[in-house]
């Protein structure tokens, strides 16, 4: 009797652990600053082996036209793109092993659209969305275009939420919300990517609406082992003078559900790093 008990006990837990294992998804967001040139430094091999389930791109600087099967289809993986008008710039994508319900490329800002900042599959109630926020940093008009876009992407955001939708937005944000999430803050309080309605924007996303920063969720203290991107000037990256702009930010549901957290360094593919986040819940 005892042996056909544990039998059961051990059958049940291989089955707990198999229903666990299948509810888990691996979401992965990464800025690559060119994916031709992120993949001559081994982006794609390292999405083979990276079990991922989604890998939300941002910046892939292409067109259509210069993305083969190689790009489009690599491995088990497809690839849905929104391209910009303008070659060489912006543009998002998203690659996936799961078969969604709907793609969405845009969300209805032409200003926007026409710069290729946004890509979203949907699978019943959830969204795995992948944005391309402005930086503000290259001159006053591109930072009134960033404003802009939050202006008009917020209320969009909102919606799709109040619509019955379970989100789940990763993106090169272009915005460190607190002190903590950028190494020299108080040189940074007057510049693009660190100014108080940016930042306050963010503080009405997560305070208000519902919306839930996963990564702060996981790890609330991370300081200098936040960050996912150095300047290219001078020695940021080996001094790690870093800021933390890419982001993983879920409706308080799917954020509740997130297990564990990496920022992945051992490669660099860009001036970015991927934030890898794993949850415990199925499409």
């Amino acid at each position: 009797m005892l042996k056909l008990i544990s039998t059961i006990l051990s059958r049940y837990l291989l089955f707990y652990c198999f229903l666990s294992f299948i509810s888990m998804i691996r979401i992965v967001s990464a800025n690559l600053n060119g994916i031709r040139s992120a993949t001559k430094k081994g982006f794609l091999q390292w999405l083979a082996k990276s079990e991922a389930d989604f890998v939300c791109l941002q910046e892939i600087k292409a067109q259509a036209n210069d993305l083969g099967e190689e790009f489009t289809k690599p491995g088990n993986y497809q690839g849905y793109f929104h391209f910009a008008q303008k070659k060489g710039y912006s543009g998002t994508g998203i690659y996936t092993r799961h078969q969604p319900d709907e793609i969405f490329t845009g969300f209805g800002a032409a200003e926007f659209d026409n710069e290729g900042r946004y890509t979203a599959l949907r699978f019943g109630n959830r969204w795995i969305i992948s944005a391309y926020f402005p930086s503000g940093s290259a001159s006053e008009d591109r930072q009134a275009s960033k404003f802009r876009f939050l202006d008009v992407f917020l209320p969009f955001l909102v919606q799709l939420k109040k619509s019955g939708c379970e989100i789940v937005l990763c993106g090169d944000i272009n915005i460190a919300h607190h002190e903590i999430d950028l190494k020299n803050w108080k040189g940074n309080v007057k510049n693009s990517g660190f100014l108080p309605a940016e930042r306050a924007w963010l503080t009405h996303l997560f305070t208000n609406e519902g919306f839930t920063d996963v990564y702060r969720l996981l790890e609330p203290t991370a300081t200098d082992t936040c960050y996912t991107w150095w300047s290219q000037r001078g020695q940021a990256y080996a001094n790690n003078v870093g800021w933390r702009i890419d982001y993983q930010i879920a409706t308080d549901t799917l954020a509740k559900t997130a297990i564990t957290q990496k920022v992945y360094k051992e490669e660099r593919f860009s001036d970015h790093a991927p934030l890898i986040i794993d949850y415990d819940f199925s499409l």
